[in-house]
């Protein structure tokens, strides 16, 4: 009989073991400091700007894309983007000739150079010069 009361004291002493060890979570499992994590929501995250839409020009006003040949503070003549052989000249209004004998004082649109012009299709005068003129050789 005393071999059976070891036996039940060892297995009692055992399940007690394995039930107290069973009900501790792992020592992994539990943060040793618990700091909270910090997150900045002030800033807004931006996905994509919103481009408003170019508005759409008057009727009898129309955009030219091309190529200075020659420009002075009258009249501009332009080739065209998709052309090599089409050749557009334009008388300037009031305003584009102020505005060009501005550009014509820092050196003015050489040969080559990119512009968008936007002019009335009724006397074919250029109302805007758009484009940046390059440097005078």
């Amino acid at each position: 009989m005393n071999m059976l009361n070891y036996r039940g004291i060892f297995v009692a002493a055992a399940l007690c073991a394995l039930w107290g060890g069973a009900a501790l979570p792992a020592a992994a499992q539990i943060p040793t400091s618990l700091i909270p994590v910090a997150v900045d929501t002030a800033v807004p995250i931006a996905v994509n700007a919103v481009k408003p839409k170019p508005k759409p020009l008057p009727a009898g006003i129309v955009r030219y894309e091309g190529f200075v040949m020659h420009a002075n503070t009258a009249q501009i003549t332009v080739r065209a983007k998709g052309s090599d052989m089409t050749l557009q000249t334009f008388t300037l209004s009031p305003d584009a000739s102020a505005r060009m004998q501005q550009i014509v004082d820092r050196g003015g649109y050489q040969y080559g150079d990119h512009v968008t012009i936007i002019y009335n299709t009724a006397n074919q005068m250029a109302l805007k010069i758009k484009g940046r003129p390059s440097r005078p050789q």
